[in-house]
């Protein structure tokens, strides 16, 4: 039995005017999803237990089989897990966003996806810069992809560490736009209250000494670029352990992503990440190749979660053409090759967001998710299509998230 779970991450929507009142989903030409959908049965989900904020690192915990409440400490660390980065039960690992400060607002959360091999160069002199000004300065910072990077702070003892996992920080694309002071100030007088905190709001202040003037961003500038002025800490925690996933579900599995977190979910989770030229976690993401290496991937693997970010991307950043071209180009290059493939074999097989990411909010909410799901051994419920209309139609009960391996193995839906 073969099993895949595809993942258009933020795909899910509120209905949009310029698309005749319809979601992307809904407007989106995706023959092959709509095939899918045909033969198997719809409803809702949702990935994010109360409490948990909605991000793509605790809804694809949920979605990988692992419930966050028990096992979610931190994006930062699920990030450092895919760069082979080590550490200690002492160190908080944080995501590094090298972002755009204007005026004192965010003002771009990805300093215009600014390249991996520049941002790496920024990276080496925050680190130079650190190490030369403050003597045994307890903190590293790690390039990643794009704008995706970690910065890893060692405490001196667990209450320490314990503490600053559980500082309330702001996930940047939530405050675009806003005032940055206000959103570390604020959480200083409610919670932050030791010179822990304010050491890490200082880190992100004092980078600008580096950054401002920096021949990289002098360069994005003359280019009409947005430079990388500055770095934002945040979702911090502590590396965590997760049950391994074939022998908790008896499946060799594997994941196919260009986001470094998911990569982390599943170095953790000990499965298989398929690496993928072109795989960029963004609109410009080689899909065809995504596609190709799924296919690869499930001759000899018995599951595959393959995830794609541009949707999310394009929902950030309010690109309704963007949206809708991710879910098409998913449809056309992705889902339909595989289940082409798969289909003179017995599979099982979903498709869902994460998360939605309306082009409204420009951020992630905490809404149920359309989701489809399928098995060779079960009649499905000929639901019409992939999206927050037609599922309403369908027969799958909706559980949490986590359960969503389960399920398939099962058959519970």
């Amino acid at each position: 039995m073969k099993y895949v779970v595809f993942i258009p991450d933020g795909s899910s929507d509120y209905p949009v005017d310029e698309l005749d009142g319809m979601t992307p989903l809904q407007y989106a030409n995706t023959p092959n999803i709509d095939r899918l959908a045909s033969k198997g049965c719809g409803g809702f989900t949702n990935n994010v237990p109360e409490g948990l904020t909605p991000g793509s690192d605790v809804a694809n915990m949920s979605i990988f089989g692992y419930d966050p409440n028990d096992f979610y400490t931190g994006r930062g660390p699920l990030e450092a897990g895919s760069m082979g980065i080590e550490t200690e039960p002492t160190d908080v690992i944080f995501r590094c966003n090298t972002i755009t400060e204007k005026d004192g607002i965010m003002d771009d959360f990805n300093a215009g996806h600014i390249t991996s091999e520049e941002a790496e160069v920024l990276m080496d002199a925050l680190n130079e810069y650190f190490n030369e000004k403050y003597e045994g300065f307890k903190g590293k910072f790690y390039p990643g992809i794009s704008y995706r990077h970690v910065f890893v702070y060692s405490c001196d003892n667990e209450e320490d560490a314990e503490f600053l996992s559980n500082l309330k920080t702001m996930p940047p694309h939530d405050i675009a736009s806003q005032n940055l002071d206000e959103n570390t100030s604020a959480k200083i007088d409610e919670s932050w209250g030791k010179d822990l905190a304010l050491e890490i709001k200082n880190i992100m202040i004092e980078s600008q000494e580096v950054l401002k003037d920096h021949e990289i961003n002098q360069k994005r500038i003359s280019e009409g670029k947005k430079p990388a002025n500055m770095v934002w800490l945040w979702g911090q925690g502590v590396t965590p352990k997760l049950p391994n996933f074939k022998e908790t579900y008896g499946l060799d599995g594997a994941v196919i992503t260009g986001v470094d977190l998911l990569k982390g979910i599943g170095v953790f989770a000990g499965l298989d990440v398929i690496e993928v030229p072109g795989a960029t976690g963004y609109f410009d993401t080689d899909y065809a190749a995504k596609g190709k290496y799924a296919i690869d991937t499930l001759k000899d693997h018995d599951l595959l979660f393959i995830h794609v970010e541009a949707p999310d991307e394009a929902g950030h950043a309010g690109d309704i053409k963007e949206k809708v071209n991710a879910i098409e180009q998913i449809d056309k290059h992705i889902v339909g090759p595989v289940l082409d493939f798969l289909e003179d074999k017995e599979y099982k097989a979903a498709i869902l967001p994460d998360h939605p990411t309306p082009l409204s909010v420009g951020t992630h909410t905490r809404d149920d998710v359309p989701i489809i799901m399928y098995s060779c051994n079960k009649e499905g419920d000929s639901v019409a299509g992939f999206n927050e209309v037609d599922v309403c139609e369908g027969s799958i009960e909706k559980q949490r998230g986590c359960n969503l391996v389960k399920r398939l193995i099962n058959d519970d839906f």
